[in-house]
């Protein structure tokens, strides 16, 4: 896949849950607990806005290509390089566990 068309992040989303946080990147897999109910899409709303404020990126940057209506996720993260993406996820994951 070329750079310029983006990253593709394979998301694990847990919605419904008391804030929105990245808990674990494993396996390729970002775990993501989401504060926003599965209901008329309102936890996809939520897990674009909150991956956009986290990545730096605009909202419409992001495209959920896969699992719609699914807990795993494929999300296309336009303008951005995979190592820088999944770079970003590691380091949001090294502050949360650092303050904690």
């Amino acid at each position: 896949m070329p750079d310029d068309t983006g990253a593709r992040l394979t998301i694990q989303v847990k919605p419904g849950a008391s804030r929105n946080m990245i808990t674990r990147y494993a396996d390729g897999i970002l775990h993501v607990k989401i504060a926003a109910p599965p209901v008329r899409g309102k936890a996809n709303q939520e897990l674009v806005k909150f991956l956009s404020k986290v990545l730096g990126v605009s909202r419409s940057s992001l495209v959920i290509e896969k699992g719609m209506t699914s807990r795993r996720k494929v999300v296309l993260v336009k303008g951005i390089k995979q190592a820088d993406a999944e770079a970003v996820m590691e380091e949001e994951l090294d502050i949360r566990d650092s303050a904690s």
